[in-house]
C-alpha cells in the first residue's frame, strides 16, 4: 500500500484530515461563545434565572468544544514543520507573523477570560461577569481573523517580495496582509458561519432533549427558550452567509477564475453576448469527466447564473476551465513544480459548493419554521414530534455545510499551495518517508476518532443530566458508603 500511495498524497491526506477535523470545532466554539454570551446578556437585562441556567448549561458544551479545538489546532500547526517544511521555509516569514499574533494575543486573551468566566460566577456582579464571556467571543473571532489572514495570503498573495538569493518570500507590508481583499470577503463569511453552527447545535440538542421529556416537565420551558435564542443567532448567521457568500463568489471571478468556473460547471467559455437569450444559464447538475475535463452531462436553469454571478437578469461572461488552462499554461508554463495541468477537482468543487449554498438555505427554512412553531402562545413545537427529529438532525448539518465550504476554499486553488507562487508538490518536506506518513496518518485518524467519540459522549451526558443536575446533587448528597452492605458498615 505504501508503494501505491505517494508521499505527496499521504501528506495532503494527513493535512486535509487534520484541518477538517479541527474545523469541526473552530466554528462550533466561536458560535457557541456568541450564543452563550447572548444568553447571559438576557440574564443580566431580564434578571431571569432561567437565562443564567441556560448560560451555565450550554457553557459546558462550549468548554468541551474549546478544549478539543485546542488539541486539534496544535496537531495541525506541527504539520507545517513535519510534512511541509519547504512551504514553511519559503513563506514562513509571512505565514508565521499572523499565526504568532493569533497565539500570543488572541488565544491567550481567549484562554484567560474563559478561566475568569468559568470560575468567578459568585465573585463579580452579573454585568461585570458578562464582560468576560463577550471578551471570549470577541477574542475567538479575532483569533479566526489572524488565521484567515494567513490563509488569505495563500489564496491571494500580497505585501511580499521574493529574495532570489535566499530563495524565499519575505514580508514587505504588514498592512497589505491585513487589507488583503481575500481576507475581507473570507473572514465575514466564516464568522457568520460560526453563528449558524453554534445556533443549530444548541437548537438541535434542545430538540433531542424535548423528545425525551414528558408533558408538564419543568425543563420544557428551559429548552424551548434555548431554541429561540439559538435560532435567532442561527438565522442571522444564515442571512449573513448568503450575503457574504454571494460577494465572495462575485469576487472569485477575477481573483480565482478557475475555482469559479469549476464551481459553476463551466468548461467552455459562457458569453451571454453570444447567446440568443443574452444570459448565462446556471447548472443545477453537472458531471465532468476527470480525464478530459469536459462536462459530459448537465441540467441548466436559464438566466440563473447571470442573476447570481452578474447581479442582472442578463449579461455576464464566465471563462471556461479549458480556456483558463491555456491561459495558465502560457503564464506559468506547461509543467511547473511537478504538475501536469492547472485544472482543479471540478466535480468536488461543483457539488461542495451546492451542498454549502443549498444546505444554508435548508437551515434557514428550518429556523423560520421552528421559531414559528415555538412562538410563545403555541405548543406546535411539542406536538409536531417529527419536526423535533428534523431539528435534531440539523445538529450535525452545519458540520457538513462548513466542510463543504472549506473544501471549495482549499481545493479551489489546486495545484497551488500559495496561489501563483508555490505548488503543493514543491511545498512537501523532502526528508519524510511514505512509511512514516502512513503510520502517522493511522495514529492521527484513531486519535481524532477517539476525541470525536469522547466529545459526543460527554456532550450527550451533559444533555441527559439536564440543567438541574448540580442542584439535584447538592440537594441529595450521595452517601459515600452506599455501596457497602449493612453488615460491612457495622463491622
Amino acid at each position: 500500500m505504501v508503494t501505491l500511495v505517494g508521499i505527496l498524497d499521504l501528506a495532503r491526506f494527513q493535512f486535509a484530515m487534520t484541518t477538517i477535523f479541527h474545523f469541526f470545532f473552530v466554528p462550533m466554539s466561536i458560535g457557541l461563545a456568541v450564543v452563550v454570551a447572548l444568553m447571559e446578556t438576557l440574564y443580566v437585562i431580564k434578571k431571569d434565572e432561567t437565562y443564567k441556567k441556560m448560560t451555565q448549561f450550554w457553557g459546558k458544551i462550549f468548554l468541551l468544544s474549546f478544549a478539543v479545538g485546542v488539541v486539534t489546532g496544535i496537531i495541525q500547526e506541527f504539520q507545517f514543520g513535519m510534512n511541509w517544511s519547504e512551504y514553511s521555509r519559503y513563506v514562513g516569514d509571512i505565514f508565521g507573523a499572523p499565526l504568532a499574533i493569533e497565539a500570543l494575543v488572541a488565544f491567550f486573551a481567549e484562554s484567560t477570560f474563559i478561566g475568569l468566566w468559568s470560575f468567578t460566577w459568585d465573585r463579580f456582579k452579573p454585568a461585570i461577569h458578562l464582560i468576560f464571556i463577550w471578551v471570549v467571543a470577541f477574542a475567538s473571532s479575532i483569533s479566526a481573523l489572524w488565521i484567515l489572514a494567513a490563509n488569505s495570503f495563500m489564496q491571494n498573495p500580497v505585501g511580499y517580495a521574493i529574495d532570489n538569493h535566499m530563495g524565499r518570500a519575505e514580508l514587505k507590508s504588514f498592512g497589505a496582509l491585513l487589507t488583503n481583499k481575500q481576507l475581507w470577503i473570507e473572514f465575514p463569511h466564516v464568522l457568520v458561519g460560526t453563528f449558524v453552527t453554534g445556533g443549530f447545535i444548541v437548537a438541535g440538542m434542545a430538540a433531542f432533549k424535548l423528545l425525551k421529556l414528558k408533558k408538564g416537565d419543568k425543563q420544557i420551558d428551559f429548552f424551548r427558550k434555548s431554541i429561540n435564542v439559538a435560532l435567532v443567532v442561527g438565522l442571522v448567521g444564515v442571512g449573513g452567509a448568503l450575503i457574504t457568500g454571494d460577494q465572495h463568489a462575485f469576487e472569485l471571478q477575477s481573483m480565482q477564475p478557475m475555482k469559479y468556473a469549476a464551481m459553476e460547471g463551466v468548461d467552455t467559455t459562457l458569453d451571454s453576448s453570444k447567446r440568443k437569450d443574452k444570459a448565462q444559464p446556471w447548472s443545477l447538475i453537472s458531471v465532468t469527466n476527470p480525464a478530459t475535463h469536459r462536462v459530459i452531462a448537465k441540467i441548466e436553469i436559464p438566466y440563473a447564473l447571470s442573476i447570481l454571478g452578474n447581479h442582472s437578469l442578463t449579461g455576464g461572461k464566465t471563462t471556461g476551465t479549458t480556456e483558463l488552462e491555456k491561459q495558465f499554461e502560457k503564464k506559468y508554463g506547461k509543467t511547473t513544480g511537478g504538475i501536469k495541468n492547472y485544472y482543479v477537482p471540478e466535480n468536488t468543487l461543483f457539488y461542495s459548493f451546492r451542498v454549502m449554498a443549498m444546505g444554508a438555505g435548508l437551515l434557514g427554512l428550518v429556523a423560520v419554521v421552528a421559531l414559528w412553531f415555538n412562538r410563545k402562545k403555541s405548543n406546535l413545537i411539542l406536538s409536531q414530534r417529527w419536526f423535533l427529529w428534523v431539528m435534531g438532525v440539523m445538529t450535525f448539518f452545519p458540520f457538513v455545510v462548513n466542510t463543504a465550504g472549506w473544501l471549495v476554499t482549499e481545493l479551489g486553488r489546486f495545484p497551488w499551495v500559495v496561489y501563483g507562487l508555490m505548488t503543493i508538490a514543491d511545498a512537501v518536506s523532502p526528508n519524510v518517508s511514505a512509511a512514516s506518513l502512513l503510520i502517522s496518518n493511522i495514529i492521527y485518524f484513531l486519535t481524532f476518532a477517539a476525541l470525536g467519540g469522547v466529545m459526543i459522549w460527554l456532550s450527550r451526558r451533559v444533555l441527559h443530566a439536564g440543567p438541574d443536575a448540580e442542584e439535584e446533587a447538592e440537594a441529595s448528597p450521595r452517601d459515600p458508603y452506599e455501596h457497602l452492605s449493612g453488615s460491612e458498615v457495622e463491622a
